[in-house]
């Protein structure tokens, strides 16, 4: 049960994991994940206009789109909750520095639950801050006028608000998994390598196994749909379900998160901790 004496621990590892986190030299490299497709789409902006040449709202849209499904999401944001969330734990261990917190009088299910949360803010305002930042940059060469035009009455307003709440979902899904990761096992590269595989082959799978990855619900959330991106002579055998309802998907996504973390909840308890081994 959460009481008050449990919520003000958690808003004590709250804060001092945000300080961590935010300004660790670990995870640099997870802010130059995020915000790299900026570049792209300035580079992209500029391009237009020192050449001139005429611009169509549409194909600028499907290649924000195809960027966001195919890179976006399945490599930044993925290996930047991989960097995130497994250094929640697995950095301090490195760190030697563990068991500082398990020597405080502190429930070790308060410490994972405050950790979580810094883990969600860190990575939700990154990478929900470089996606607005990316949708303007794409579009920096039109009018203002046409901008304006193409948020409020072509659904431009609803498109910015489903990739950033999309990219928020991410950040719930992958996160979850990574802190369970970074909890059970000691070498971050195996669990990740199997997520990744298992999260690529997506197209690949029976419609049923699709259910059982996280992108598949991200990418029903999407505002436009990509084909799937499988080279030949694999895309003969890719399978594109119908995509299942947001209001399925969004307490999926929950709900999954929840039992994950409550399941890493429960190892902790057991966790013992070695720094020989590391």
């Amino acid at each position: 049960m959460l009481t008050n004496l449990r919520l003000a621990q958690i808003y004590a590892v709250l804060r001092l994991e945000l300080r961590k986190t935010f300004f660790s030299r670990r995870g640099l490299w997870v802010y130059f994940l995020a915000f790299s497709p900026i570049l792209l789409f300035a580079g992209h902006s500029i391009t237009m206009l020192h050449n001139g040449r005429p611009c169509d709202f549409g194909q600028d849209t499907n290649i924000f789109a195809t960027v966001f499904q195919v890179f976006y999401l399945r490599l930044a944001v993925f290996f930047g909750c991989l960097g995130i969330f497994m250094n929640l734990f697995r950095g301090e261990v490195l760190d030697k520095s563990l068991h500082y917190y398990f020597l405080a009088p502190i429930r070790r299910e308060v410490l994972l639950a405050g950790k979580f949360i810094a883990g969600l803010c860190v990575a939700i305002l990154t990478f929900c801050l470089s996606i607005v930042l990316q949708f303007f940059s794409m579009y920096a060469h039109y009018d203002w006028s046409a901008i304006q035009d193409y948020l409020w009455r072509n659904n431009g307003i609803q498109h910015l608000f489903a990739y950033v709440a999309v990219t928020a979902l991410a950040c719930v899904g992958y996160g979850s998994v990574f802190l369970a990761a970074g909890i059970l096992v000691r070498n971050p590269i195996i669990p990740a390598a199997v997520i990744l595989v298992w999260e690529a082959a997506n197209p690949l799978l029976p419609a049923l196994l699709q259910k059982f990855s996280v992108i598949y619900y991200l990418k029903s959330l999407c505002p436009i749909e990509v084909a799937p991106q499988v080279p030949p002579p694999f895309n003969l055998l890719a399978v594109n379900p119908d995509p299942i309802s947001a209001f399925i998907a969004v307490p999926g996504l929950f709900m999954v998160a929840a039992l994950v973390v409550a399941w890493a909840g429960m190892r902790i308890r057991k966790m013992e901790i070695s720094y020989s081994a590391e």
